[in-house]
């Protein structure tokens, strides 16, 4: 039984040969935009892209496929056969890192796919008016987003931040930068500004923090038992009042009787 299995892959294998000759032979290749590997394609926000999906070396008419990420893109009837043409526009910072593949129908092994790298500077502005009391803990949050990522930085009142480890949390990705100062007190009042900078351009955002004094804070219990005494009193009041009234009317209906 062993041996038979062996003279099936012996077989076999002049064919897949042969299959791979043909291959060669023909030359069919698939390209977008000249590339006929994948790629990296560098533009900027704003005017469109224009993606060439070309089969080269075809000896019969080829349907071509797109995808954008995991999703196909619907093609018309006259833009799928042995070339075709897909427009990104207008190009945003959503199609940053996004990856579009053109494939063969028949034969998915053949495809290139190219990846977009959408170039923007920071888009950081905006001013924000915070009030928070004291002992609380406040946060002061950014929108970092930038390609080529941002350098960052935090300045109060127009001077560097010294970012104590006890009093400050920094929370920062490729797209949020923020500042918590924990414990709030009257001396953290002022502007604080976030900054962000990369080599196409920079991007502020500022907070003009007020540190309010600290509210009094009542205790329930006492509150609770005030009330319940401030009840007690009005019922027993009413009660004392009914009694009176009670005892009035009783004298004035025996006076009527003995008359």
């Amino acid at each position: 039984m062993a041996q038979r299995s062996s003279l099936t892959v012996l077989c076999e294998m002049p064919v897949l040969a042969l299959c791979l000759l043909a291959h060669v032979a023909t030359g069919l290749e698939l390209s977008v935009n000249n590339h006929a590997a994948d790629f990296s394609l560098s533009t900027s926000l704003g005017p469109p892209i224009s993606l060439s999906c070309l089969v080269e070396n075809n000896s019969q008419d080829e349907e071509l496929i797109w995808y954008r990420g995991d999703g196909q893109v619907d093609l018309k009837d006259g833009n799928k056969v042995n070339i075709s043409n897909i427009c990104v526009s207008p190009v945003t910072e959503s199609d940053n890192g996004v990856t579009f593949m053109c494939r063969l129908a028949r034969n998915t092994s053949l495809q290139v796919s190219v990846i977009l790298d959408v170039q923007f500077p920071p888009q950081l502005t905006g001013e924000e008016y915070l009030q928070i009391e004291e002992d609380k803990d406040v946060t002061l949050t950014c929108n970092a987003k930038s390609n080529p990522q941002a350098q960052t930085a935090w300045y109060k009142d127009n001077t560097t931040l010294t970012l104590q480890q006890n009093r400050y949390q920094v929370y920062q990705t490729s797209e949020v930068l923020q500042l918590t100062i924990k414990n709030v007190e009257k001396s953290d009042n002022g502007t604080y500004t976030c900054e962000v900078k990369s080599s196409l351009g920079e991007g502020r955002k500022y907070f003009h923090l007020t540190v309010e004094d600290k509210k009094p804070v009542f205790p329930l219990e006492a509150v609770i038992a005030a009330v319940v005494v401030v009840a007690l009193t009005l019922l027993f009041g009413i009660v004392a009042q009914r009694n009176k009234i009670t005892k009035v009317h009783k004298a004035l209906v025996s006076w009527e009787t003995t008359l």
